[in-house]
């Protein structure tokens, strides 16, 4: 059979498939225009959304006695009968071909509402269906909004072109003091799971390594680092990885909205390379505190948030936790990169790319479009853990112009924080509060070629309520290509195992 027969033959088999669909529904053969809000939850009106994303479930909260929802556009419709509560779920297939056919185009959405004796339509709007796709999984960690027992804490991972959730690993279900132990950091190389880890903390402790269908456990502490390993970022092409190294403390506000600070009172960054299992600083300054490293997509480069603490330099080192506390909202960081060179291993000189001190403003978790082009970054007022923050925003450099700004349309009046890129450069996730101002959600905003954002929308979930009724956040979002190949159980078995955890060597200079 030719390619070209083929192609009619898909093209006809897709468009029967919609028909069939809309033909279980119908269209109300009679109805009355009305200018009421439609109030939609999520809010995905006007959002311009990937072709190979999962259904749009959605509810409306307008009161009738029955509803009916219709997505079209130029090559077909899907509808889509509400329930009682004006909750609708669209066939998941249907919903597929209809992306694939209107790529690049709107597709219009028009919800039905029947009152007492005649329908009435709201007042439509639009799903914007961009050409190019987001990468296929992201990973993320579940945790509850407590900071005393590591319960139910796990790393997840969901298939965006549907609503497949799988564990990557999960600790204890209940409380187990003897093998209490929390998980966090995950990282990959290049948006690939062949390589990829996280830490494993309390119990069973170290960081685990995946290199192919190789898993390991790695003890990273030193006497010659300043402290445990804590952010990491792979390099793009090489199995080595920079990790910040952090002193870390916590305190609560005991009045007003706002309920906790995260503080460092210490960070320098290290290099890790992990063929060999050695450890050597990058930085190891006392009143400078660098942290949250990012590789540029070609490796040539080393971007990174760091601030000066003058108070640290009046006190010895074991009173900088309480400068820090003393002072957290007036720490500052901006973002700086260094020159790296992958033959000798070594870095050059600190260049400032973001001055936010300056401003009296502070960011964190600088990420490099896989393009080069553009610095993406979460802009506060003070800090480095701006999940707590609300004034938290997402901005962009564009490192060819220089030009700082914004990302608008994207932001919310809630936390706009930790964010990643999708691997074609053209969406981010990113965690935000805008559901409650409690819990994080992942936010999926599409990127454009001119460096602009649009509207955010929250992750599709089967259920149109389920981001309402779930009591856990979401926590560091990752995109990658693939799903992770090792198992919960493989994991599970490796960090067990602690007479098998490996130590790791430190190096005062590179070779």
């Amino acid at each position: 059979m030719s390619a070209r027969i083929t192609q009619y033959f898909s093209l006809f088999f897709s468009l029967l498939l919609l028909t069939a669909c809309a033909s279980e529904v119908q269209r109300p053969a009679n109805f009355t225009e009305v200018k009421d809000a439609m109030a939609m939850y999520p809010d995905y009106q006007g959002v311009t959304i990937p072709p190979n994303i999962a259904p749009l479930n959605f509810m409306v909260h307008n009161k009738g006695e029955a509803y009916i929802a219709e997505v079209a556009g130029k090559k077909g419709e899907l509808l889509a009968e509400g329930d009682a509560n004006g909750k609708f779920s669209f066939d998941t297939t249907a919903w597929r071909n209809l992306l694939a056919q209107h790529r690049g185009e709107k597709l219009n959405v028009r919800v039905f509402v029947k009152r007492p004796g005649h329908w009435v339509a709201l007042p439509p709007t639009t799903f914007e269906v961009a050409q190019e796709p987001i990468d296929s999984f992201l990973s993320y960690r579940l945790i509850e909004p407590g900071y005393e027992l590591y319960r139910q804490v796990g790393l997840y991972q969901r298939n965006l072109t549907n609503f497949e959730e799988r564990p990557i690993y999960e600790n204890n279900r209940e409380y187990d003091n003897e093998n209490n132990h929390c998980v966090n950091c995950h990282n990959f190389q290049s948006y690939d799971t062949e390589r990829m880890l996280f830490h494993v903390r309390s119990r069973h402790g170290g960081t685990v390594f995946v290199n192919g269908d190789k898993v390991q456990k790695l003890n990273m502490k030193s006497d010659s680092v300043l402290a445990n390993s804590v952010y990491p970022s792979w390099h793009p092409h090489q199995n080595w990885v920079v990790f910040s190294t952090n002193k870390t403390g916590q305190a609560f506000h005991i009045a007003g909205k706002k309920k906790v600070e995260v503080v460092d009172y210490g960070s320098n960054l290290v290099f890790f390379d992990v063929d060999k299992l050695e450890l050597t600083n990058i930085f190891k300054t006392k009143n400078v505190m660098e942290t949250f490293p990012a590789w540029s997509p070609d490796g040539k480069r080393l971007f990174y948030c760091a601030a000066t603490v003058k108070g640290f330099q009046q006190v010895p080192d074991s009173l900088h936790s309480n400068v820090a506390l003393n002072s957290y909202d007036s720490i500052y960081y901006n973002i700086y990169s260094i020159p790296f060179d992958a033959q000798t291993r070594t870095f050059g000189e600190p260049v400032l790319e973001v001055d936010c001190a300056s401003e009296g403003r502070s960011a964190t978790v600088p990420r490099i479009s896989p393009d080069g082009r553009y610095l993406l970054y979460t802009l506060g007022g003070f800090g480095q853990f701006h999940i707590w923050h609300k004034d938290a925003d997402q901005w962009v450099k564009d490192l060819q112009t220089g030009q700082s700004y914004a990302l608008t349309p994207a932001n919310s009046d809630e936390v706009d924080s930790y964010h990643t890129w999708s691997s074609n450069g053209r969406w981010i996730v990113f965690s935000s509060r805008r559901e409650d101002g409690n819990y994080t959600r992942p936010a999926i905003a599409y990127f454009d070629p001119q460096g602009q954002a649009r509207k955010a929308f929250i992750l599709p979930q089967a259920d149109a309520e389920y981001h309402k009724l779930l009591l856990r956040s979401y926590n560091v979002p990752e995109l990658t290509r693939k799903a992770v190949r090792i198992s919960p159980e493989q994991f599970r078995e490796v960090i067990y195992n602690d007479a098998g955890t490996q130590n790791v060597t430190y190096r005062s200079a590179h070779p």
